[in-house]
């Protein structure tokens, strides 16, 4: 039996290789969570779901940029530079928390008049979450730094486990669902109070950034699982 500890240090040393392999597991449970999300939405038109399908579109096009893209011209050189991919990947994944956290408020922003707008990536009240987006990776792009990322996350999934527990003590038919996205949330909030500590205080230390990438997996496949669930008779 191959011993763990030899197991955990092969994948420290093999970082990049391991990057690949992440990059690639989460962009694949990304693309199946949009496609089952996507055919709910088609049946059921409501729009909460479709903010959540947009949250993983933007999760998949954040890992793709970074673990893809940034590998490859990191080794082969490309058009992006690594600040301008560093640039895109936060980008991305600022907007797709903000898009989990519209998924649940949406009813109380949008007005009776705009319950079905025509597009759900570009609409007037997400404008101020794309603002919101920009500002923050600007202002780590001028600090090089990913704090003001890690800050806003942070207060994020405060607020998506505070509004997902809620939701499942008042959940009925999709009790399971709603459980599996509260420990989803708590997960993946850990996850980002991790990767804090981890750029802020001990200069991304490997074994850290292995259990990182571990809560990361498991929050994207609990969804995923949730999903499922859901929508296993379409």
């Amino acid at each position: 039996m191959v011993d763990l500890i030899d197991l955990f240090n092969w994948i420290i040393e093999n970082k990049d290789i391991i990057k690949i392999f992440y990059g690639l597991i989460i962009t694949v449970i990304c693309a199946f969570i949009v496609i089952k999300v996507d055919k709910l939405f088609k049946l059921s038109m409501h729009q909460g779901i479709r903010y959540f399908r947009n949250a993983f579109f933007f999760y998949g096009l954040a890992f793709i940029f970074r673990y893809f893209l940034g590998t490859y011209s990191f080794y082969e050189g490309s058009l992006l530079n690594p600040s301008a991919i560093k640039f895109i990947f936060e980008f991305f994944l600022i907007m797709a928390g903000f898009f989990l956290l519209y998924s649940l408020v949406w009813k109380r922003i949008e007005n009776s008049q705009e319950k079905n707008p025509s597009s759900s990536l570009f609409n007037k009240n997400l404008l101020v979450f794309y603002f919101m987006a920009f500002v923050i990776v600007f202002l780590d792009y001028l600090w090089s730094t990913y704090f003001f990322m890690f800050l806003s996350q942070i207060i994020l999934f405060v607020c998506l486990s505070i509004i997902s527990y809620i939701n499942y003590s008042k959940g009925k038919k999709q009790h399971r669902f709603l459980k599996l996205y509260f420990v989803a949330m708590i997960l993946s909030l850990i996850a980002w109070i991790l990767n804090a500590i981890l750029a802020l205080y001990l200069n991304w230390n490997k074994g850290v950034l292995v259990n990182i990438y571990i809560l990361n997996i498991i929050f994207f496949l609990l969804v995923l699982y949730g999903v499922v669930k859901v929508t296993r008779k379409i």
